[in-house]
């Protein structure tokens, strides 16, 4: 559930802006569709390694298609890892995919009742947590725990929710248990959009009581918007308190979206 809050994004307006956003939403609708196609008759067909790299060409387009462009700095380790990233907006997903198109993300259980979407985001073998269940987590946490055994990328928001930008929010560290328990390097992933002038765009806001469709519109009829992707350094798990762990990588993710904004 994301926080109250009552404005909706900010966008350009006028005619220009209008047709900008037109025309991308034209775009990434029909790339939007592809995708399904490509998921429900090319996929079956397809092992591991050609879906990932399906999934990595799509999630990079779809930025292309709204008008955006996505850097990425940094490298992702080789093997089993849990990656925790902060959580911005609705594209988050497609971001870190774009770069690491293995990751499996956690998400909330909702999303398998979503038409069409739930076809694209079950393609990339997501984990899905019943938020509502407060023990649906432990279940969770021994899922990702045998996938990250098994040598997979696990992602997840430790933040719970979105925020604006600017700030993060509490990390919860109970996820953080399935790479303790399994000893995997938790890899800290900073997601920052800015547009224009401004280090924090205010067309990718994405809280409080803002729709998909409101952002999508904000989004498509911003000038330009940059994503940034930083990867940073592995963190050892052994012997870890995931409290503390929780604490530390906040501390690396907020530190490295002070060093983005301030240059």
């Amino acid at each position: 559930m994301r926080r109250a809050k009552d404005p909706a994004p900010i966008a350009p307006t006028g005619p220009a802006a209008t047709l900008r956003g037109l025309w991308r939403l034209a775009r990434a609708a029909l790339h939007g569709l592809h995708g399904l196609v490509v998921v429900l008759l090319v996929f079956p067909h397809l092992n591991r390694t050609a879906r990932e790299q399906r999934i990595r060409w799509w999630s990079a387009k779809m930025f292309r298609m709204l008008g955006m462009r996505l850097e990425v700095n940094g490298a992702f380790r080789a093997g089993a890892k849990l990656l925790v990233a902060n959580h911005i907006s609705w594209l988050d997903i497609m971001a870190v995919h774009a770069a690491c198109p293995e990751a499996r993300f956690v998400s909330k259980a909702e999303v398998r009742h979503w038409p069409l979407v739930n076809r694209l985001v079950g393609a990339a073998r997501t984990l899905y947590l019943q938020r509502e269940r407060s023990r649906d987590a432990l279940r969770v946490v021994h899922e990702m725990a045998e996938a990250l055994r098994a040598g997979d990328t696990v992602a997840v928001f430790p933040e719970g929710t979105t925020g604006d930008g600017h700030a993060l929010l509490p990390f919860h560290a109970n996820l953080l248990q399935a790479a303790i328990a399994t000893g995997t390097p938790v890899q800290p992933v900073s997601l920052r959009y800015a547009e224009g002038g401004d280090a924090v765009s205010r067309a990718a806001d994405f809280t409080g009581d803002i729709t998909l469709g409101q952002s999508l519109w904000a989004l498509a009829r911003a000038r330009a918007i940059v994503v940034h992707v930083q990867v940073l350094t592995a963190e050892g798990t052994l012997h870890a308190d995931r409290r503390r762990l929780a604490e530390r990588l906040r501390f690396l993710i907020e530190e490295a979206l002070r060093d983005g904004r301030a240059v």
